[in-house]
Parts: C-alpha cells; structure tokens; sequence
C-alpha cells in the first residue's frame, strides 16, 4: 500500500526530524570513536537513538575495528549484518560487552549535553 501523499510542510517536518535523528546517531557514535563513551553505555541506553545504530556501524566505531573484523566478530557471535542495536539479544548484548569490556579511562555513563 502506498504512503499518502505528503503536503510540503508536513514533508518539510519530517525530513527536519530525519535530519535531527540522523544528527544524534552520529553523535552517538563520535562519542564511541573519541573514547568519551563505552560500548557498554550504548548497550545500556533505552531510546530510539541508540537502538537504531546498526550493530555493524557501532563496532566499527570502537578502537582498532575496522569493517572485516567487525563483520568477522558479528557471524561469531550470530548477529546478521543487518541487525541494529535494538534488536540485540540479551547474551549478544552480554558476548559484546565480554569482548569489549569498559576500560577504566573511558565514561561508562551518559555525557551531558554539552559534551555532545
């Protein structure tokens, strides 16, 4: 079934609350790359912000991960390439955090607003 046709101001709303949710991810992740946030504190996060990174994109965001050993980490684990954040099971959640635990520099919470 097709999408309803949209009038310009509610294409113009959705396409600014697409942009914002698409900023928060990648803040999401340059916390994970700058070492200002755990792979731990992502797992933990409850909103749609986190739970829609793909898993794939998060990995690759952690230290010395790259695309092959990223995708090479997911089949051992049985995690599909296509899986986001938010679709984790419990022990995928629980192996992850087994291979990359929190290091004791990096913040196991939430940064405030203003760090992001």
């Amino acid at each position: 079934m097709p999408l309803p046709p949209l009038t310009d101001t509610a294409r113009q709303e959705a396409l600014r609350k697409a942009v914002a949710r698409r900023r928060e991810r990648a803040e999401i992740l340059h916390e994970i790359r700058s070492g200002r946030a755990s792979l731990q504190w992502v797992l933990e996060r409850d909103d749609e912000a986190a739970g829609r990174i793909y898993t794939r994109r998060l990995l690759e965001a952690l230290p010395s991960i790259g695309k092959i050993r990223s995708l090479k980490i997911m089949k051992e684990l049985g995690i599909a390439e296509s899986r986001r954040v938010q679709g984790l099971g419990h022990r995928q959640r629980e192996r992850l955090l087994e291979l990359f635990p929190p290091q004791a520099e990096q913040a196991t919470e939430a940064p405030t607003a203003s760090q992001i």
